[in-house]
């Protein structure tokens, strides 16, 4: 798009009485004034540095990193019936190698683990200091951590540290399990 300016089309434009040299100062009074006025912009903010993060609920920590010691001292005894009764019914459990699963799903694939494994010593245990937990406002809570799960295998032990993620919904006084999401599986 052409945009031309002229002293007698900004004149015929403003006022039929325009004289040139008055055209010409209002002109460029209106140019200056739309150069200053892109120029005194607001300049773009910096690149943030790090994702702010909301407090962490001392309370809320504690009894998320309760509830996950429990859940998995229920996983590491093989009591598929104690550790059900962590998760919600509409669970939804996504897993990078295995893919999305249900309630009932995630239950049976844990007692059909728990009966392959019944003499390798299959456990779960914690990272010390990966437990994350944050709140979710008229929810519950979001919580992210690393954990080992070793087993004996061809008499030596077989090890991997996973990242997991679990979304814990309070309701009627009972916190449960709603998300699960356990990835980089290598």
């Amino acid at each position: 798009m052409e945009v031309r300016f002229s002293l007698s089309g900004f004149c015929r434009f403003y006022s039929a009485t325009c004289r040139p040299t008055n055209a010409a100062a209002i002109l460029s009074s209106v140019l200056l004034l739309a150069a200053t006025a892109c120029s005194t912009s607001k300049p773009a903010a910096p690149p943030p540095t790090a994702a702010v993060q909301l407090p962490e609920s001392k309370e809320l920590y504690a009894t998320i990193a309760r509830l996950d010691s429990a859940m998995f001292a229920a996983f590491n005894r093989h009591d598929a019936e104690q550790l059900q009764t962590f998760f919600a019914e509409d669970l939804e459990f996504y897993h990078d190698k295995g893919g999305l699963a249900d309630f009932q799903k995630t239950m049976a694939g844990f007692r059909s683990l728990f009966e392959q494994n019944k003499t390798t010593g299959l456990n779960r245990q914690l990272v010390p200091g990966s437990l994350e937990v944050y709140p979710i406002p008229g929810y519950g809570a979001v919580d992210a951590h690393l954990h080992r799960f070793c087993h004996v295998e061809n008499g030596k032990d077989d090890c991997g540290t996973f990242k997991n993620m679990m979304v814990w919904r309070l309701k009627d006084g009972q916190w449960k399990v709603t998300r699960v999401v356990s990835y980089d599986h290598q």
